[in-house]
C-alpha cells in the first residue's frame, strides 16, 4: 500500500516538474524570439545607416539641436564626454548603438532615422 501511494506521489512530482519545465521552456523560447527579432531589426537599421553617405553640414545642425546640452557647442564635453576623435575610439556600429540605445547613462536613447544617423556619423568623423 505504501508503495502505490509513494508511486502516486512520485508521478505527481514528475508531472509538476514537467509542467514547470514546459512553462520555463515556452518563456525561454518567447524571450529568445523577441531578442532575435529585435537584434535583426537593429542590424537592418545599422546596415541601412552605413549605406548612406552623410552630410557634415546636416550632421552639425543635428548635433546643435540635440547634443550640445551635454557635449558642448564645440563637442569638447560638458556633462557628456569630449567627442573629438570618438571615431578613433569607437567604430561606426558602436556609435550607432550608443546614440540609439543610450548605453552609458545619463545619455538618453535617440530615435533617429538612418539618413540623419548617417549625417551625425559624418559630422563626428569631421571632429578628428
Amino acid at each position: 500500500m505504501s508503495t502505490s501511494s509513494s508511486s502516486a506521489a512520485e508521478i505527481d512530482l514528475k508531472k509538476a516538474f514537467l509542467k514547470k519545465f514546459f512553462i520555463f521552456f515556452i518563456v525561454f523560447l518567447i524571450s529568445f524570439s523577441i531578442f532575435f527579432l529585435n537584434h535583426k531589426e537593429k542590424n537592418n537599421y545599422i546596415i541601412e545607416t552605413l549605406e548612406h553617405n552623410g552630410s557634415v553640414e546636416e550632421g552639425d545642425a543635428l548635433f546643435k539641436v540635440n547634443c550640445v546640452g551635454c557635449h558642448g557647442i564645440t563637442a569638447r564635453g560638458l556633462v557628456g564626454p569630449d567627442l573629438h576623435s570618438i571615431t578613433q575610439r569607437l567604430n561606426d556600429k558602436e556609435i550607432i548603438k550608443q546614440v540609439t540605445g543610450g548605453l552609458t547613462p545619463p545619455m538618453p536613447s535617440f530615435e533617429i532615422d538612418p539618413v540623419n544617423m548617417s549625417n551625425l556619423l559624418k559630422y563626428l568623423h569631421s571632429l578628428e
